[in-house]
């Protein structure tokens, strides 16, 4: 049966515009991006089959363009959407942080370091500047490091700050295991950077840690 034969309100297009994106599957969000599938499997089938044999969705996401264009489904012109959706969701993340914008949501914060952060293999450390109104003012990887961390040093960051003529940052750092719980090591850096930062009265906001799902803050749990 071909997805136009499904009843409207199970068609992905259809229940998109009518109940949201977040209802849908990741299958079915894919499967939007095919248009249609392979032969005799209609386009949720080969976005499961996509996902089965080369997911979940992170890891399928973070391939390369060219390695993306070989896999079953998919193919230049597909991958080409998707690698500028994927784009699109990053630029929109960057958008209200590179217009200046006040960063009122701590939220935000998240989504910016989750989108510049995850995927990277090793583990890496970086830094948003921000004015004294937390306004965004640069945004630089400073360390990185094997797959098991990052060696992060504390004048560096300060430097970095004072070079920004920065009034506050917020850090983060991915864990490439995708586990984002904390570790001591994490809590002890924080630790020192805000003690080495406000010796020039410059304020650590927040420590984020980047893994699968929702970045988890430090500063939420007490710990900046």
């Amino acid at each position: 049966m071909h997805i136009r034969d499904w009843p409207s309100s199970e068609r992905p297009r259809e229940k998109l515009l009518a109940r949201g994106a977040a209802v849908l599957s990741d299958a079915e969000l894919l499967a939007i991006f095919l248009g249609s599938g392979l032969r005799g499997r209609d386009a949720v089938a080969t976005a499961r089959d996509l996902l089965n044999a080369h997911g979940p969705l992170r890891a399928l996401l973070e391939r390369g363009p060219a390695e993306l264009a070989e896999l079953p489904g998919l193919g230049p012109a597909r991958t080409s959407r998707l690698v500028a959706a994927l784009e699109l969701c990053g630029r929109y993340l960057a958008a209200g942080l590179e217009r200046g914008e006040a960063l009122t949501d701590p939220q935000a914060a998240g989504r910016y370091f989750a989108q510049r952060l995850r995927g990277h293999a090793h583990e890496v450390f970086a830094a948003l500047f921000l004015d004294t109104r937390h306004r965004a003012l640069a945004f630089e990887e400073l360390f990185r490091g094997t797959v098991d961390g990052a060696e992060v040093h504390p004048r560096e960051v300060v430097r970095r700050a004072l070079a920004h003529n920065a009034a506050a940052l917020i850090v983060g750092h991915n864990h490439p295991s995708g586990c984002s719980e904390p570790s001591a090591a994490d809590r002890a850096v924080t630790v020192q950077l805000k003690r080495a930062l406000a010796l020039v009265d410059v304020r650590l906001l927040d420590h984020l840690v980047v893994g699968d799902g929702a970045p988890v803050s430090l500063a939420a749990r007490g710990w900046v």
